[in-house]
């Protein structure tokens, strides 16, 4: 009965110390805050951290910056489209590296008249947040690889055109844009009217003409298109999307531009599910440009 005890015992302390080795940690999806001077406001953060980042506490990561759409706050990624689920999986069968993913909160309801967008706007200067306080605080705060080499981002619809423009503009930060059913414009013709000078809707709507991803790329100089040549390109829009049109026009000026890109047009629409499985590509694509 002894020998039984005592081998219970072993076995039960194996099993401890192998709950406790790297390969039984587990990822953490968590979300806080950072203090903005420009925005003058409390903004929220979601970050993944892999599993490892607990047990190897000298390791540091690439990173990538997941940007949400319209309607979306910090935790939709994780949230709606499952990204931690997604990335576990890939991570574990070794189609994706380790990494850290965050999604800041860029804005609440525009139909309710919080402000909203990644763009810079009279009384929302959110790209001088992103770039001067936000991307800062989340490398120093985190083990992250703070070069473009390991630095890449994606988003849909609203983050999707983010993430085209601030790639296209800050292309020495960046090795890699994974744009999802992207707002990379939005025509003169049958875009929402201004009801009033305060309607934040039609701020944000004028904001993202005044940034076109596409008049971008076709008004770049030589040397513009080069940078831009530096980023690897992804885009990926589903072809009942209703924004299909522009994403065509996008690669269609980058095709002329002789900038690489990949681009596909997947059986969906501007869904959540649609989304949800673009991670099953976003992932082992950003892995595979990290440090090139």
């Amino acid at each position: 009965m002894k020998r039984i005890l005592f081998f219970l015992l072993v076995v039960g302390m194996a099993l401890s110390i192998h709950a406790q080795a790297p390969w039984g940690s587990q990822s953490k999806v968590v979300t806080d805050t950072i203090y903005s001077k420009i925005l003058k406001a409390e903004r929220a953060y979601t970050i993944y951290l892999p599993k490892s980042y607990e047990v190897d506490k000298t390791r540091s990561y690439p990173i990538l910056y997941l940007l949400h759409g319209v309607m979306g706050v910090n935790t939709s990624w994780f949230t709606d489209q499952r990204a931690g689920e997604v990335a576990d999986l890939l991570m574990a069968s070794g189609e994706a590296c380790e990494m850290i993913i965050v999604s800041p909160n860029a804005g609440g309801n525009p139909y309710k008249g919080d402000w909203n967008g990644y763009f810079n706007m009279p009384g929302w200067a959110y790209e001088d947040f992103f770039y001067q306080e936000f991307l800062p605080y989340i490398e120093k705060t985190y083990r992250v690889k703070a070069d473009k080499e390991h630095r890449a981002i994606a988003g849909l619809s609203m983050g999707g055109g983010g993430t085209a423009s601030y790639a296209q503009r800050h292309p020495d930060m960046y090795c890699a844009a994974y744009a999802i059913s992207a707002l990379m414009d939005i025509p003169e013709v049958g875009a929402m009217p201004s009801q009033s000078p305060d309607d934040k809707m039609a701020i944000l709507t004028k904001s993202v003409q005044e940034h076109s991803c596409i008049k971008y790329v076709l008004n770049a100089d030589d040397a513009t298109k080069e940078k831009i040549r530096s980023v690897q390109w992804f885009v990926d829009c589903g072809d009942d999307d209703f924004l299909l049109d522009r994403n065509i026009e996008f690669f269609q000026a980058m095709r002329q531009a002789q900038i690489p890109l990949q681009f596909r047009v997947r059986d969906g629409g501007h869904v959540n599910e649609y989304w949800h499985s673009a991670l099953y590509t976003c992932l082992p694509f950003v892995s595979r440009c990290f440090g090139k």
